[in-house]
């Protein structure tokens, strides 16, 4: 019940911060894609916890949550396979935009270059083989076809308005799908009370402005999520 609640705080939160700031900025905002938005946010909720552990685990004796993020990927990819989406609009394609790896290349080696600088100052202890495996694959795979891909789309159809910084048009969209990604980590409910950790927030909302950014700039998803499943695997290996 206690994740229950949180991810509906975080789709409170969505709902009604994103609709003040889409009526006080420029542009138009449809609600309706913003609900839709939110009703993806809940979807993916309810298949990553196995809608709350109703349904039962078929890959028992890992310590990783394989069936969770499995399930919640595939919808995903159902969600992107939609007239109304497409792999293309969700950044599912290998192609990069033209000329955009020129300028995308050096961002993602500054990426590669917090990430290390992280394990380095913050070692780990050794991991198991299953956790390089998980980390290597799942994460990058399922969050960012989900976040920057599928919510960033249907956030970006509900708000118009566009500001063009460091050579790619942000929208408010795009701001609310990073502040998505830090909630989905830092924002809960426990005893009787909602949880929220700044310092989660920013370990994980600033890196996927990179990863935002990367996605407008290339149209692909394909750096963020190679980058992406670096930044969790690295933290194990050094």
């Amino acid at each position: 019940m206690n994740g229950l609640i949180g991810i509906l705080g975080v789709i409170g939160l969505l709902v009604v911060g994103g609709g003040l700031l889409g009526r006080l900025l420029p542009g138009r905002i449809s609600w309706c894609w913003l609900l839709i938005a939110a009703g993806l946010v809940l979807l993916n909720d309810l298949l990553l916890t196995n809608v709350y552990g109703l349904i039962p685990d078929l890959i028992p004796g890992g310590t990783w949550n394989w069936q969770g993020k499995a399930l919640a990927l595939l919808a995903s990819l159902a969600v992107a396979a939609l007239p109304g989406f497409g792999f293309r609009a969700s950044g599912l394609n290998f192609e990069q935009a033209a000329g955009s790896l020129k300028s995308a290349l050096p961002v993602a080696g500054v990426y590669v270059g917090l990430f290390l600088a992280l394990a380095l100052a913050f070692p780990n202890e050794a991991a198991t083989p299953e956790t390089i495996a998980f980390q290597l694959t799942m994460p990058g795979l399922e969050e960012e076809i989900f976040y920057r891909g599928v919510v960033l789309a249907a956030l970006g159809r509900a708000f118009e308005g566009r500001v063009r910084i460091l050579g790619v048009d942000w929208g408010l969209g795009a701001v609310l799908s990073c502040a998505l990604f830090g909630l989905a980590h830092a924002f809960g409910y426990s005893e009787g009370g909602f949880t929220f950790d700044p310092l989660t927030m920013a370990l994980t909302a600033l890196p996927s402005l990179i990863a935002v950014w990367l996605v407008l700039k290339t149209r692909s998803l394909a750096l963020p999520v190679l980058l992406h499943n670096f930044g969790n695997a690295v933290m194990l290996l050094i």
